[in-house]
Parts: C-alpha cells; sequence; structure tokens
C-alpha cells in the first residue's frame, strides 16, 4: 500500500469514527429524555433498561467484531 493509499484509509476510519461518536452523542441524549420523562413511572424506566441492555450488548458485538486480533508475541 502506498501512501495516498494509507491516507485515503486513515480518512476513511477517522470518518467513520466519527460518525459512531456522533450516534453515541445522540443515544445518550436520547437515554437521559427519556430517563427524566419516565422518572415517575418504574415500568417504562425498566423498558429503558431493558432497551439500554440490548444496545450495550449490540455495541459490544460490533466493537468485538472489528476490532484485530492482536499480533502473536
Amino acid at each position: 500500500m502506498n501512501t495516498d493509499q494509507a491516507i485515503a484509509v486513515l480518512v476513511e476510519k477517522v470518518t467513520a469514527q466519527g460518525t459512531v461518536i456522533e450516534s453515541t452523542i445522540a443515544l445518550l441524549a436520547g437515554l437521559s429524555s427519556q430517563l427524566q420523562a419516565a422518572a415517575d413511572d418504574p415500568q417504562q424506566i425498566q423498558e429503558i433498561i431493558d432497551q439500554v441492555a440490548a444496545q450495550s450488548d449490540a455495541l459490544a458485538a460490533a466493537v468485538a467484531a472489528n476490532t484485530p486480533a492482536p499480533p502473536p508475541a
């Protein structure tokens, strides 16, 4: 891979990471709003907890699937 190709790959990865960060910020802002709205409703709070657990599992799976294995020692 030449330098231009390496730079293009790096730019692509940085752009993708920026999208993930923006999505995470939106998720947290939405979660905060949902919790404030559900403050007096234990059932709704449990639904939010379940939603967060599912999203956390999906995020963990995506990170694991897209994290390269460390090089052999």
